[in-house]
């Protein structure tokens, strides 16, 4: 049986009708195992930091990822109804939106495919990559003992590439595509609350807006908005009587180009709180509401958002959202927000060891790294928790000084408890001494002798 603290234990039941009893067992294991871990996240590696080198049932535990029956779709809308009961209980719910891609190799890895690294390349320099890509969901939301926004992934899916599709004899499902699908389930899960998500410039597209906007309870949807993007007046109402198809869209408007080549345009000064790390930010913003359409698409409804900074220290962008109700400050504040989503995806290579697993499976590959993301909202929730009892303290040293917690911290304050739950006790004769069980000083040597 796991030795677990009393809160940890709480926390993880809430999750266990997910799963079989048997299955629910090796899973704790599992997911302990992973929060404990460093470097590696194989299940071996796992196995042999919570002590169960021995054990001769440890296909088992394989087994979990490749074979046993559970929906990682039921856990992971239970870890969005936990986040939003934790830190969201009311009010509109900011999503993040983003893919990344896994850096993988192998023959029995079929979904993969060549993909631009945006980690690696940049707007002179073009690096590809051969790996898996992956659309994480992701919940924008203050985190109270940070003072900072952090994005906490609850759903992620696999987009295969073209190739697997073609060699799988099915119609390929573009990256557009399975985003208006899981926000579509992001809908029916919580159907009564306003929904606002916020992307890069891949997901400015018109069929995923246009979809978006028309569902029975539409979700908001903020994006960059191309400068050269055509733009129209609404269209015109129909007259009495009038024959012919009716107009999509009125007559044409500047583009944001123009409208920035433009000196006559006038500027409005705001205050951005939040700015990319920086407390606030003065920028100055010029927007209106058009049309968007392009031949053959739906045409949307959008206000568009120009903003320049006065000091010239970077470029001008433009921003769309589809709820033309929005301030421009409330668009450019929800959108600045989009950054944790990239702070996430390197916590979670660096501290959770994405990319270091080797499963070949194709359900385990579509389990595993999804349980990793994951497991960076449990780690977030469990510290949450913790920090009732105890301030939650940025690592520091002589040469680095860190005034917030970060993600680091908040994974070694969870081990921590963990670490300090299994039977420490103090000697009675001398209180600078702590007696260590035999089997966990083992554990804890062989832990950081073969750490990476």
């Amino acid at each position: 049986m796991l030795n677990l603290p009393a809160e940890i234990t709480t926390f993880l039941a809430q999750f266990a009708p997910v799963f079989s009893p048997s299955v629910w067992y090796h899973a704790q294991v599992l997911m302990i195992g992973a929060v404990l871990t460093p470097g590696q996240r194989t299940v071996s590696t796992i196995l042999s930091v919570m002590g169960l080198r021995q054990s001769r049932h440890f296909q088992n535990y394989h087994r979990v990822l490749n074979r046993a029956r559970w929906s990682s779709r039921a856990i992971s809308r239970q870890l969005l109804q936990v986040l939003l009961a934790v830190f969201l209980p009311s009010g509109p719910i900011l999503l993040g939106l983003d893919d990344t891609v896994e850096r993988r190799r192998g023959k029995k890895i079929t979904a993969r495919g060549i993909y631009r690294d945006p980690v690696r390349s940049s707007h002179s320099h073009f690096v590809k990559v051969s790996g898996l890509r992956w659309l994480s969901v992701m919940l924008l939301v203050p985190i109270p003992w940070v003072s900072w926004v952090w994005a906490l992934p609850f759903l992620t899916v696999l987009a295969p590439s073209e190739r697997y599709h073609q060699r799988c004899r099915r119609s390929h499902k573009k990256l557009t595509d399975w985003a208006r699908q899981v926000l579509v389930q992001v809908r029916r899960w919580v159907p009564q609350r306003e929904l606002i998500v916020v992307a890069d410039s891949s997901f400015a597209v018109l069929t995923l807006l246009d979809a978006l906007r028309h569902l029975a309870r539409p979700v908001t949807m903020m994006t960059r908005l191309r400068l050269d993007a055509a733009l129209y007046e609404p269209a015109p109402e129909r007259l009495p009587n009038q024959t012919g198809r009716p107009r999509l869209k009125g007559n044409r408007l500047p583009t944001v180009q123009q409208v920035l080549r433009d000196t006559t345009t006038s500027w409005t000064s705001v205050t951005i709180a939040n700015w990319y790390r920086e407390p606030q930010r003065v920028v100055e913003v010029v927007s209106a509401t058009a049309v968007w359409y392009h031949t053959g698409m739906p045409p949307v409804p959008i206000r568009w958002v120009l903003i320049r900074d006065p000091q010239n220290k970077f470029r001008p962008q433009a921003l769309l959202s589809t709820e033309v109700t929005l301030t421009p400050t409330q668009i450019v504040t929800w959108f600045v927000q989009r950054w944790q989503v990239e702070v996430t995806f390197h916590e979670v290579r660096t501290h959770l060891g994405v990319e270091t697993q080797r499963q070949w499976a194709d359900l385990a590959i579509t389990r595993t790294t999804p349980t990793l993301l994951g497991l960076f909202s449990v780690v977030t929730l469990l510290a949450h928790s913790l920090s009732a009892h105890q301030t939650v303290t940025p690592r520091q040293a002589a040469w680095y000084h860190k005034s917030t917690p970060t993600f680091a911290d908040a994974l070694a304050l969870v081990r921590s408890h963990l670490w300090r739950h299994t039977h420490f006790s103090l000697s009675h004769k001398d209180y600078d001494l702590v007696q260590i069980p035999r089997p966990l000083f083992e554990c804890l040597t062989d832990t950081l002798c073969y750490a990476a």
